[in-house]
């Protein structure tokens, strides 16, 4: 029953990504606008750049995940569908799951890929791109997965687009601090595995835990 119920959630939620494609390609678009407007500012001196890649790729990841946060299951909670997900005969944490995953392949993972690309424009040295890529593969999921929980905390607020930031933000910097810290650690000659197994933790954690707690989020703001 679960596998069924994950199928008809993906199909439906590409569906209607579908329809709204210009929509999914603004996470994509403004992260590619904030790398651009840091190398307008800090010149297009190599070394310079080269410094920042990493913080400064990570910052523009984070942001556009921040920007498609709120409609994670905004639309679902206006159109009724929420109250279905919770009658269904299937663990409502397993849906929050499939839906935290597929929003994270249809906005993050697009980044992931285009990180080389960016990286490129940033001049980040390719001996370092490995790391950078790892990190974004551990780091990403984990922060859809942590972003779940407080949209689900704000699901039933109007206009909570600023409150989203504000609640995520500080869960988001220690996945925001190892990462980057990882590619810095690499660049200066140090081993970055640990913090890379810092984000392999976290993810473990979050996806065992998250979902679960998403759940009872959405229970609360409906109850």
């Amino acid at each position: 029953m679960i596998w069924p119920a994950a199928r008809a959630l993906v199909v439906r939620d590409l569906r209607l990504l579908w329809r709204r494609r210009g929509d999914a390609l603004q996470p994509a678009l403004f992260a590619l606008l904030v790398v651009v407007l840091f190398a307008l500012a800090l010149g297009s001196e190599a070394r310079t750049l080269s410094k920042v890649a990493a913080g400064v790729l990570w910052v523009a990841v984070l942001l556009s995940g921040l920007l498609a946060l709120d409609t994670l299951f905004r639309g679902d909670a206006e159109d009724g569908s929420l109250e279905q997900w919770m009658l269904a005969p299937v663990p409502l944490a397993w849906l929050v799951l499939v839906r935290t995953l597929t929003h994270w392949a249809t906005t993050a993972l697009p980044l992931v890929v285009a990180a080389p690309v960016l990286a490129e424009l940033l001049h980040l040295p390719r001996a370092q791109l490995p790391v950078l890529m790892a990190s974004l593969l551990l780091g990403t999921p984990l922060l859809s997965l942590l972003g779940a929980v407080v949209a689900a905390l704000t699901v039933g607020m109007r206009r909570s687009g600023i409150l989203v930031a504000l609640l995520a933000l500080p869960l988001y910097v220690p996945v925001l601090v190892f990462s980057a810290g990882s590619v810095a650690a690499s660049a200066q000659g140090f081993d970055p595995t640990g913090g890379l197994l810092y984000l392999a933790a976290g993810l473990a954690v979050a996806l065992v835990l998250a979902p679960l707690a998403t759940a009872a989020a959405l229970r609360i703001a409906h109850a």
